[in-house]
């Protein structure tokens, strides 16, 4: 007696679980994440409904829920109103309750209302999706078991767990905490490869926080973000519109003067140039630190920690890192004077108020001093900042 209407071979089954939560992430990555939250891409109405529908299915998430927590997590990023840090929460907090984080913060009225705004209100989405959030993964539960029999319940019990364990989990709390970083964010996002087909892309979570309207997400060469080969097959059958990709580096010849171009240049890449300033001082750093280690009371400094200071803005660091530095910059006229012009390149980019010829000079005015300052290191940066292009 067949007690489903498909049978499998036991691989069989582990395929269409692949499969099945392959989609989901899919749906998350190229509908809710990139085209609703970000607005990086438009979607045909077909493949547009159909990630509603089957995310409906499979996650019971409804889309303004989605949107409006992850744009206030944007918005609100590594503080205590970040929805999902574990900076601010703890790792295992968001690594282990990720979903209760969600569904939370659903529940708050002020994030729907000034963070859901755009997504989708139509008929089916007021009257059943929304409201009946529930009812479609015990639609999916019935089709899996209709499908694959008993084992269906456990096809169907892998497929719920999934995006709550790779996104709510994993995205939101390593992609926060552990990884490499290909740019100096303000926040603490970081890579997480080689994830890319489990988790649809969205590993390499440094790059989106980074440029965060881009449909593509892969930065380096070694990077392979599956979701945005997706894209590019349904923009090819014209299902798919792509709006906006992360702004390529480009180089030109030195410039003698600071021109408009060249501010709009930096300003487009300032976390380039933040990531390769810290680059580029890495020796007189490591210098310094070990002479600072032989020939003062400061046995504890820390290399690494020099470094991710010297990626973050003043306001974004803790009060006992703050004095822990300033100790050190006290002691050495070198470690002071690079830090300190780390944070007037960053004021160039920050200042709103100022006007495009008072940022012009600015710029200017810290590239002369850069080669004025008797670092090498510094003089051949400032040589940098004058080939973005």
């Amino acid at each position: 007696m067949h007690l489903s209407l498909l049978t499998l071979p036991w691989w069989g089954y582990v395929v269409v679980t692949l499969v099945f939560t392959h989609i989901t992430i899919a749906g998350v990555t190229i509908f809710l994440h990139r085209c609703q939250a970000h607005r990086a891409l438009d979607l045909h109405p077909i493949v547009s409904h159909f990630f509603r529908f089957w995310l409906w299915l499979t996650t019971g998430m409804v889309t303004k829920e989605w949107v409006g927590i992850h744009r206030k997590h944007h918005a609100k990023c590594e503080t205590p109103e970040d929805p999902h840090s574990p900076q601010v929460l703890g790792i295992k907090k968001v690594l282990f309750e990720g979903a209760e984080l969600y569904r939370a913060e659903s529940k708050v009225q002020e994030t729907m209302d000034k963070y859901g705004r755009g997504t989708p209100d139509d008929w089916i989405e007021r009257k059943v999706y929304a409201r009946h959030s529930g009812k479609g993964i015990l639609l999916m539960m019935a089709i899996d078991l209709i499908l694959f029999g008993p084992i269906g319940l456990t096809i169907w019990a892998v497929q719920m767990a999934w995006i709550p364990i790779s996104a709510a989990g994993i995205i939101n709390g390593i992609g926060h905490y552990w990884g490499y970083r290909n740019f100096a964010a303000e926040d603490a996002s970081t890579n997480i490869v080689p994830w890319g087909i489990i988790i649809g892309g969205e590993e390499l979570h440094n790059n989106h926080h980074a440029y965060g309207t881009s449909a593509k997400l892969s930065s380096k060469w070694f990077e392979f973000d599956i979701g945005w080969m997706y894209i590019r097959i349904l923009s090819i059958l014209g299902l798919a519109k792509v709006l906006r990709v992360a702004p390529k580096v480009h180089w030109q010849p030195v410039r003698p003067n600071v021109d408009f171009g060249m501010l709009q240049a930096v300003i487009t890449h300032r976390y380039d140039v933040v990531t390769r300033y810290v680059g580029s001082m890495k020796q007189v750093l490591a210098d310094e630190v070990t002479h600072l280690k032989a020939n003062t009371h400061l046995p504890h400094v820390d290399m690494s920690h020099l470094r991710t200071w010297l990626r973050l803005e003043p306001s974004a660091m803790q009060s006992q890192d703050k004095a822990e530095l300033d100790q050190m910059l006290a002691k050495s006229d070198k470690l002071n004077t690079i830090y300190r012009m780390r944070t007037e390149l960053s004021a160039v980019w920050e200042r709103s108020n100022a006007s495009k010829e008072q940022l012009v000079k600015q710029l200017q005015d810290w590239c002369q001093k850069a080669e004025a300052s008797g670092i090498e290191a510094l003089q051949e940066f400032s040589q940098r900042l004058r080939r973005y292009a």
